[in-house]
């Protein structure tokens, strides 16, 4: 059974962080050859994002967080390859098609090879550059199994949570006080 990855967007965080959000159900690649040959120091925000945990869509050249694995057929396969060749003759300099049709099957092959899990599992990529190589780090993203007697509502429902973050993001600053409104009426409540 062949399996492709596809974008998922579970919420629209996508279209915050990114320069381009793919659009859910795309067929998606890694990406990292975006970057290739490029000065990474210079990149914005939103292109650092993009380097750190992005999947390409192929149809839209945007980034997605997530990937879902996919049943393929061998015609979507090879239609997604000639999608992605295309591209990369028109946006990324392939000297000729034949070039970029190699360059698009090899991204495709590794695609396909994240994918040997259940359909529907989801897809997360780290990217990290060491050694001025970018490095990939895949993770598989599966729903826990419920507790016994839970309600689907609450059976995974955590308060907090922490969420590591690489590089230099810009640090929130919230004025606690500033927002206690001092106009407030004091008086009894009856």
């Amino acid at each position: 059974m062949l399996k492709l990855p596809r974008t998922i967007r579970l919420d629209p965080s996508d279209t915050f962080v990114f320069e381009r959000a793919a659009e859910p159900g795309e067929w998606a690649v890694s990406g990292a050859f975006v970057f290739w040959n490029r000065d990474l120091a210079v990149l914005g925000p939103k292109q650092r994002v993009a380097l750190r945990s992005g999947f390409l869509g192929v149809a839209s050249l945007g980034w997605s967080t997530l990937a879902i694995v996919t049943e393929a057929t061998e015609a979507e396969r090879a239609a997604m390859v000639e999608r992605l060749a295309a591209k990369l003759l028109e946006k990324f300099g392939a000297p000729d098609l034949a070039a970029a049709r190699l360059a698009a099957e090899e991204e495709v092959a590794f695609a396909a090879s994240l994918c040997d899990h259940a359909p529907q599992t989801l897809l997360a990529v780290q990217r990290s550059v060491e050694g001025g190589e970018i490095r990939e780090r895949f993770r598989t993203l599966r729903p826990r199994q419920t507790e016994a007697g839970a309600d689907s509502l609450h059976a995974h429902a955590h308060a907090i949570t922490f969420h590591d973050i690489e590089g230099d993001e810009p640090a929130e600053q919230v004025d606690l006080m500033g927002l206690i409104r001092t106009d407030r009426i004091t008086g009894d409540r009856t």
